[in-house]
C-alpha cells in the first residue's frame, strides 16, 4: 500500500518544458511514474519527447485533467509565477499539487493554502519548498532518487529533503510505502500530522520515521497527535541541536526563538508520547531497524 500515490497515480507536470521540469519529468519516467503529460501556457499544443516518450502539453491544469485524467500535479514553476499556477491546480480540483518551488513568498503560500481551505479542501497540498512524495516501485512525484530504496513498510515523514534521502539509504534494507518531504518553509500543506494519519490509516505501514527540524511548533504537535492516535511504532529526529538562538538555518521556518523551537524541547515533547528519538540521522535509523528486526 501507499498513501497519497501509487501506481494507479496519473501525474502531470506543471513546468514540464523548463529546465528543472525537463531534468526531473526524465527522472520520474524513468521510475516508473504514469506522467501523462505537461502544462505551459505558451507551449499547448506542443509534444515533447523524453527518450522516446512523448507527452503533450497543455495550456491549463483544468484541460489537461480533461484529456488525460490526471489526478497529481508536479509544480517546477519559478517562485514568481507559483501562486498563479498552484491556484490553478486547485480551481481545477485536482486531487494532488505537490509543490516543488523554493522561494516562495510566504505571503503566496498563505494565499494558496488558504483558496485550498477556502474551496473545500480538494487538492492536497505538499510542500512547498519540499522533495516531493515517493511510493517505492509505484510512484514518484518530485525529485526524490528512485534509487536510493525500494518498496516495504515503514513510512517515512520528513520536513528535510537531504535527511529524507539519508534516512531511505540508511534503512533501504526494510524498504518503504511511502516517503513524503513536506517541506521546511514556515506555511506548507500538508504536515506531519496528515501524514502521521494516513500512515496510522494504511494497513502496511508497520513503523513510522518523523524528522523534523528546528523552529514553530509542528513536532510539538505532532508529538501531541502521536499520544492520542497513532499505535504504531515511531522513531524520529529533529536536525538543529547545535544551532544558535536566533540563527536561520537553512529552511525558512528553522528559526528558534527563545526557548520556542529548540531541539531538545521537540525531543523531550516526542519522547514523552513514546517516540524514541536519535541524536543522528543514523541512531534514528538504528532504532527503527531494532523495531523492525523484533515485528
Amino acid at each position: 500500500m501507499a498513501i497519497f500515490l501509487n501506481e494507479n497515480s496519473k501525474v502531470i507536470v506543471q513546468g514540464m518544458t523548463g529546465a528543472e521540469g525537463t531534468k526531473h519529468t526524465k527522472r520520474m519516467l524513468a521510475s516508473g511514474t504514469n506522467i501523462v503529460g505537461g502544462v505551459n501556457p505558451r507551449k499547448a499544443g506542443e509534444k515533447v519527447d523524453f527518450d522516446g516518450t512523448v507527452l503533450p502539453v497543455f495550456g491549463t491544469v483544468k484541460e489537461a485533467m480533461e484529456a488525460t485524467g490526471a489526478n497529481v500535479t508536479v509544480i517546477f514553476v519559478p517562485p514568481a509565477f507559483s501562486k498563479a499556477a498552484v491556484v490553478e491546480a486547485i480551481d481545477a480540483e485536482i486531487g494532488l499539487a505537490v509543490v516543488i518551488t523554493e522561494g516562495i513568498p510566504v505571503h503566496d503560500t498563505a494565499y494558496f493554502w488558504a483558496h485550498a481551505v477556502a474551496t473545500g479542501n480538494k487538492t492536497r497540498i505538499i510542500g512547498p519548498n519540499c522533495p516531493g512524495i515517493i511510493s517505492p516501485g509505484k510512484s514518484n512525484a518530485g525529485i526524490i532518487p528512485a534509487n536510493i530504496a525500494g518498496s516495504g513498510k515503514i513510512g517515512l515523514v520528513s520536513k528535510s529533503g537531504t535527511l529524507t534521502y539519508q534516512m531511505m539509504h540508511e534503512l533501504k534494507d526494510f524498504g518503504f510505502s511511502t516517503a513524503i518531504g513536506i517541506g521546511g518553509d514556515p506555511i506548507i500543506g500538508t504536515t506531519h500530522i496528515d501524514a502521521l494519519e494516513a500512515f496510522q490509516a494504511d494497513d502496511e505501514t508497520v513503523a513510522i520515521v518523523m524528522i523534523g527540524e528546528i523552529g514553530g511548533d509542528a513536532e510539538e504537535r505532532a508529538a501531541a497527535y502521536i499520544k492520542e492516535n497513532v499505535t504504531k511504532p515511531v522513531v524520529g529526529y529533529v536536525a538543529g541541536f547545535t544551532a544558535p538562538e536566533g540563527k536561520t538555518m537553512g529552511h525558512a521556518g528553522a528559526i528558534v526563538s527563545g526557548s520556542a523551537g529548540t531541539a531538545q524541547a521537540k525531543k523531550e515533547a516526542l519522547e514523552a508520547a513514546g517516540v524514541k528519538v536519535g541524536k543522528t540521522p543514523s541512531e534514528t535509523a538504528a532504532l527503527m531497524r531494532e523495531i523492525m528486526n523484533a515485528l
